[in-house]
């Protein structure tokens, strides 16, 4: 099948691409970025440009697409709280563009959407499940709730054909080691390897004082290649239009993620304790039940995997 992935020269969107095309689909990448040099080699026809400008629609509806991978955004929860603007503009304001094109031309492409776990804020049980109440604590969350309210409404009112996937923490590397993370990325699992490699031997670990067996953050991380694996069961079978979460229905805190670090690095490593940051709920890990029964997903990678394929994708 044809698809589009916007946002296709980030993290999350290039290892879909990749998975794309490895499961023998045409895949047309769309991003305001240049694509990464190690993603030039591979078969994906790309346009750099605004994914919700006119040329990039334009090219959307020429392309044909049979599925729209959404997966373009502003992605960080404390960058929202002092300036919203640009989450609500990016991720609202932009998605809604693309949607409604969409609708307006009667491009009939199944719409599968990059959503989030901040959509929950502080989670109601844990492990969280799809018809917990949401009530996001951040800008980025309460744009990426309104997304999901907009596709629901869409589907009622026009028939829109779509699936909105709330991520919990997107980490590791693609197993065979073409695409992951670039330097600077901000979540915990790339920031304690980038200082593992670097050997500057200084971390800062925010919060110590969480109400968790350890005192740190408790989270779900989930293989960046089973994420992209979803989507592409999303593409290839019926799934139900809907909001489904992808996680491990597992957590691990911060802790036991900088240890599982230092372990498979056989490297020192110096952290500091720091404020929490605002924002950041104490616990937060899914309940994936529901698209494994709809689609037979499952991931494959367990934190150990995760770890080790970053650390190769930062060492090669």
């Amino acid at each position: 099948m044809k698809i589009v992935v916007t946002g296709a020269a980030g993290y999350i969107g290039g290892e879909t691409a990749l998975k794309l095309l490895d499961a023998g689909h045409t895949v047309l990448g769309i991003d305001q970025r240049l694509p990464p040099v190690h993603l030039r080699p591979y078969d994906i026809t790309w346009l750099t440009g605004d994914f919700a400008g006119e040329v990039a629609l334009d090219t959307i509806k020429q392309f044909e697409p049979d599925a729209v991978i959404h997966c373009a955004g502003t992605s960080l929860v404390g960058p929202s709280i002092t300036n919203p603007r640009l989450y609500y503009e990016n991720n609202f304001v932009k998605t809604k563009r693309l949607v409604d094109y969409l609708v307006d031309k009667k491009i009939k492409a199944r719409f599968i959407f990059s959503s989030s776990a901040a959509t929950y804020g502080e989670p109601a049980t844990v492990p969280c499940t799809e018809s917990d109440p949401t009530i996001p604590i951040s800008p980025y969350g309460e744009s990426k709730l309104m997304i999901d309210w907009m596709l629901a409404s869409y589907a009622d009112a026009y028939e829109f054909d779509y699936v909105s996937f709330r991520y919990f923490n997107a980490c590791g590397a693609d197993s065979q080691a073409r695409h992951g993370q670039e330097p600077g990325a901000t979540h915990i699992i790339a920031r304690v390897l980038e200082a593992l490699k670097s050997q500057s031997g200084k971390f800062v670990l925010n919060g110590y004082d969480y109400p968790t067996e350890d005192g740190t953050c408790i989270r779900d991380y989930i293989h960046v290649e089973d994420l992209a694996e979803a989507h592409i069961l999303a593409v290839d079978r019926y799934i139900p239009s809907g909001v489904y979460n992808l996680g491990t229905n597992t957590g691990h805190s911060n802790l036991k993620i900088i240890q599982t670090c230092i372990l498979i690095s056989k490297k020192g490593l110096e952290y500091n304790i720091g404020p929490m940051r605002e924002g950041d709920p104490a616990v937060l890990t899914a309940s994936a039940d529901k698209f494994m029964t709809a689609s037979g997903w499952k991931p494959k990678y367990n934190l150990t995997d995760i770890v080790n394929h970053a650390w190769t994708w930062y060492n090669q």
